[in-house]
């Protein structure tokens, strides 16, 4: 299935968190949209991996995706190396997205960082016909570059390269996050975490009102580009 828009992130939930409202946006325009989660989270304190996995299954009908999986790379312990970024190339080839949205270039979380790195790399990789992939059918992956890839932006400001306006999409996102309950309901008796907590959800919501007020909007999500982006119309800018 070829995509429009293909999302590499380390953890299931990264997606929703920071691009969701874009990927909504975006599927209301009529783009196919899917999601390729790397690792399945499982050293995540709260919930197990079964869990995460019923978790971005809800999601991805709640965004209306039209591809998810993931593709069980060690939570932790992913590294940017051959091993690792054999799959991701794999991934790209198989969905041949125009557009590739990844983790942030730095965060907190080093998975996010790491995943960065690996995504990006891969895409660039992908395109090279001399490194040999199988699909499913066990044939010979054509080579495939994306023409962009763009960084969201996580826990950690960081000056976005661009904002998309996601007013419109912003309960849609919202849905989407919450049904990752093992991760955010606070009322559950598990052990909290930095995420879980109701104040975690104010942040969310005020980095997508800071970003959303920078372009004059109610709620926006950030990115961050590796080369500039080229336009034909100034007066398309906001």
């Amino acid at each position: 299935m070829k995509l429009d828009i293909l999302v590499l992130a380390s953890h299931p939930d990264d997606a929703e968190l920071c691009c969701g409202g874009t990927l909504a946006l975006a599927i209301a325009q009529g783009k196919k949209v899917g999601v390729v989660d790397l690792t399945r989270g499982e050293l995540g304190t709260r919930g197990t991996p079964q869990t995460r996995a019923a978790e971005a299954a809800a999601a991805a009908e709640i965004l209306g995706l039209s591809a998810r999986e993931n593709l069980g790379l060690p939570d932790g312990f992913f590294r940017n190396d051959r091993e690792h970024q054999l799959p991701v190339i794999a991934a790209v080839r198989r969905y041949q997205p125009e557009v590739v949205l990844c983790n942030a270039i730095y965060d907190r979380h080093p998975d996010h960082g790491r995943g960065s790195q690996l995504a990006s790399e891969s895409c660039f990789l992908a395109g090279l016909k001399m490194i040999e992939t199988v699909g499913a059918d066990g044939q010979p992956q054509a080579a495939w570059r994306p023409k962009q890839v763009y960084h969201f932006i996580q826990d950690r400001y960081i000056k976005p390269d661009f904002v998309v306006d996601i007013s419109a999409h912003w309960e849609t996102k919202r849905a989407s996050v919450a049904a990752y309950g093992s991760q955010f309901n606070v009322a559950d008796g598990q052990p909290h975490t930095h995420i879980s907590s109701p104040e975690f959800w104010h942040f969310v919501e005020g980095r997508a009102r800071e970003f959303g007020h920078a372009i004059g909007v109610e709620f926006g999500e950030g990115f961050t580009v590796e080369r500039p982006i080229g336009v034909l119309d100034l007066a398309a800018l906001k």
